[in-house]
């Protein structure tokens, strides 16, 4: 049998992995470029062109693809298993040069907005949380599989295993985070508490972590009393955004224009102001890509409120087009998840990376409607920045690759099943010799070929 000439018309047939996804990738990544282009002249250093932020936009895209198509290659989900297995050595180093404000040529922990969440390597900056989330996601399903199996070495008991292979490092990544930023935490906690929930975690164990998990907050929030306000000042932000009860656009108005008061108050309202006047200002059909207004007064809207900015600019119909590409990776997620077989490795980190990147972008949208607080969570592989750019876009990579390897499993599973071919063409056999037998051609068939081909033509509604 001749293969198939290749062409660039059957190309796409020729993809492996859920094509569905393959589809919500590109379409997230063409969003992110045509946004980013028209989003906020913020971003432009010096001399710089909207021209320059493409460019730059377009070189991190180009790097995401290659990571994308480099994990979709990988055929062997050992390799994944092995790497998953350092995932939260990864995030306590990085963490522990994050908080040690460290400060040297080579590496450097930057604070920005009075926390601390970047590590500059070699010039490069690396948004720390967006590493964690991913490789904490994996080394929880690794060690969630690996203690099914009897993998993790240790004490006998099962109990004192998960202690020190998934609840300390859930605790301690907890805790590592909440300095530099509360949403993260709560966020990435939430994230890992729900891995090690679908990993088949203990009821019981799991409100004993989770009542372990409030404590350590009520205890931050304890130190940033005693220390006067000094220790952990990311907790009384958070207090702050949660209980605050001044009625900013009220100071606005009474203000005397100018004044200190005025500046102050306009800045606590300019943010979440501006992006629901944006949304509004979109309506149903927005106002055409490049015709923001709004870009020019959220300093952060290519980032934090880039869905406000979406809306703006492509309306309602873009605001959905959004929405549906993150909830059909939900969807695409669970039928990979039912496609692993028991590989329960595969399931959890599918299941995982989906909850994370769908999690994150309706947290995202919630917070530009002005649904709660202010997180700082960015629109996954939309928004502007680099680290969270490749931290998906590694994401999408294993997502795809574990699709493609069950899609292999399922067409192995099938070619090692008795072949319906091969059964047909004894049941052709077997009605050519009764034609010859009504036709005077041949004799009565014997009675166990009669059974036979009854049993089959039954079988197979022949």
């Amino acid at each position: 049998m001749t293969s198939k000439k290749r062409t660039v018309w059957n190309f796409f047939d020729r993809i492996e992995g859920d094509k569905v996804v393959w589809i919500i990738v590109l379409m997230l990544i063409l969003i992110s470029i045509v946004c980013i282009f028209s989003s906020t002249s913020r971003l432009l250093v010096g001399s710089q062109t909207r021209l320059d932020i493409v460019k730059s936009q377009l070189f991190i895209v180009a790097a995401g693809l290659v990571l994308i198509i480099v994990c979709y290659n990988i055929k062997n989900i050992k390799i994944f298993r092995w790497f998953s297995q350092w995932g939260f050595l990864i995030s306590f180093v990085l963490l522990v040069l994050l908080l040690s404000k460290v400060n040297t040529p080579i590496v450097r922990s930057i604070e920005l907005n009075g926390a601390r969440r970047i590590i500059q390597i070699a010039g490069v900056q690396v948004h720390v949380f967006e590493v964690v989330k991913v490789a904490m996601v994996l080394y929880l399903a690794w060690a969630m599989d690996a203690l099914k199996k009897g993998e993790l070495r240790g004490p006998a008991k099962d109990i004192w295993k998960k202690i020190i292979y998934i609840y300390a490092p859930f605790l301690i990544t907890l805790i590592m985070i909440i300095p530099g930023s509360n949403s993260a935490a709560l966020f990435i906690g939430g994230i890992m508490f729900l891995v090690i929930l679908l990993g088949g975690g203990n009821l019981r164990d799991m409100a004993v972590l989770a009542v372990a998990a409030v404590v350590i907050i009520a205890a931050c929030w304890g130190i940033y009393q005693i220390s006067g306000h000094k220790l952990m000042g990311r907790i009384g932000t958070a207090i702050s955004r949660i209980s605050e009860d001044d009625n900013w656009e009220k100071q606005v108005i009474d203000a005397r224009e100018g004044s200190d008061e005025y500046y102050k108050a306009l800045d606590k309202i300019r943010q979440p102001y501006s992006a629901k006047i944006a949304i509004k200002e979109g309506g149903v059909l927005g106002k055409g890509p490049g015709q923001s207004t709004q870009r020019y007064v959220v300093p952060d809207i290519s980032e934090d409120y880039m869905y406000s900015f979406i809306i703006e600019e492509y309306g309602l119909w873009g605001a959905l087009i959004v929405i549906f590409l993150y909830v059909s990776l939900m969807a695409r997620g669970s039928i990979i998840v039912r496609n692993c077989g028991k590989d329960l490795y595969a399931k959890i980190t599918v299941a995982g990376l989906c909850l994370l990147i769908t999690g994150q972008a309706f947290l995202h949208m919630f917070v530009n409607a002005d649904i709660g607080p202010m997180t700082g969570q960015t629109l996954p592989l939309i928004s502007h920045g680099n680290s969270a750019f490749l931290c998906f876009s590694l994401a999408f990579g294993i997502i795809l690759s574990f699709s493609r390897i069950a899609q292999r499993r399922i067409e192995k599973e099938q070619r090692e099943a008795q072949p319906l071919l091969e059964l047909k063409e004894n049941v052709n056999a077997g009605l050519d010799e009764l034609d010859d037998f009504e036709s005077g051609k041949a004799e009565e068939p014997e009675n166990d070929l009669h059974e036979a081909l009854n049993e089959e033509l039954s079988e197979y509604d022949l």
